[in-house]
């Protein structure tokens, strides 16, 4: 199943119950809750508040979205490390997002690497103790900057719990941004949902919908559970998020039906 959410980050400047009725007005399942706005680390009473009118609502919780990127002295990572925990715990998140470093891989060293990968295998083992994945932020200036440190980094963690989120790099072509995510494939959680073209130009949804019908049959084909959400809007427009969510959902069905026509068909068009 592909479930249809939104990055609460999306609304940042909005209060915690208007995010919420404006996901579920727009018919959306589920909502990734963002540590930089609405649920800080280390404040329960925000989370919980958070979970409380998230399940009144009738949506899940689909993941903590942390800014935690393993940077700093140790005692200010420890301190880090356990706000976040605590937050998506009162959350009830199934999953935290975290960020590897703020370098890109061509410009960190062996050294500084083998020591981001040490620490996100600490918070990884911490978060798993109550049942808690967590999900690699794919993007710019991190080490999940290009699909092969990616898959290198994943190696490396050598978790089970830590897997990679996915979303297109900018200015990447249709068929090549659809290749990473098959490279990554089943290491990817979440999809980041939004049409930016050709760099940081934000576009309505419908205008990349080649590329993300694409995504969701690769997602659809390979079968496992996974949320796709909605990060960023045209203008940051409350007033789109209908439109915007009802392509999202339009076209997971088009891909799952696709998907499920190709699998009851052989390779010469014969019922299987």
């Amino acid at each position: 199943m592909i479930r249809p959410g939104l990055c609460s980050v999306t609304f940042r400047s909005l209060e915690v119950d208007r995010v919420v009725e404006l996901a579920a007005d727009a018919g959306l399942a589920c909502i990734e809750w963002a540590g930089d706005a609405h649920v800080p680390p280390g404040d329960t009473i925000a989370a919980s508040r958070a979970r409380e009118l998230t399940e009144q609502a009738g949506l899940a919780v689909a993941s903590y979205g942390s800014y935690l990127r393993f940077e700093g002295s140790d005692e200010e990572f420890s301190a880090e490390l356990e706000g976040v925990i605590t937050s998506a715990r009162a959350l009830g998140a199934p999953r935290i997002r975290v960020w590897a470093g703020s370098c890109g891989s061509a410009d960190v060293g062996a050294q500084d690497r083998a020591a981001l990968v040490r620490r996100i295998q600490e918070f990884a083992d911490r978060a798993s103790e109550h049942g808690i994945d967590v999900g690699l932020e794919f993007h710019g200036r991190t080490l999940t900057d290009e699909i092969g440190s990616t898959l290198r980094l994943l190696d490396a963690m050598d978790r089970p719990t830590v897997l990679s989120y996915w979303q297109p790099h900018q200015g990447m072509p249709d068929a090549d941004a659809l290749e990473t995510l098959r490279q990554v494939l089943p290491r990817a959680s979440t999809i980041h949902v939004f049409s930016w073209w050709p760099t940081h130009e934000r576009h309505p949804l419908a205008a990349r919908a080649d590329l993300w019908r694409g995504v969701f049959t690769v997602l659809a084909a390979e079968g496992s559970d996974r949320d796709a959400l909605l990060e960023f809007l045209p203008g940051d427009d409350p007033a789109a998020l209908a439109g915007e969510a009802g392509t999202l959902r339009a076209l997971i069905a088009a891909a799952v039906a696709d998907s499920s026509a190709d699998a009851g068909t052989d390779g010469e068009g014969g019922t299987r």
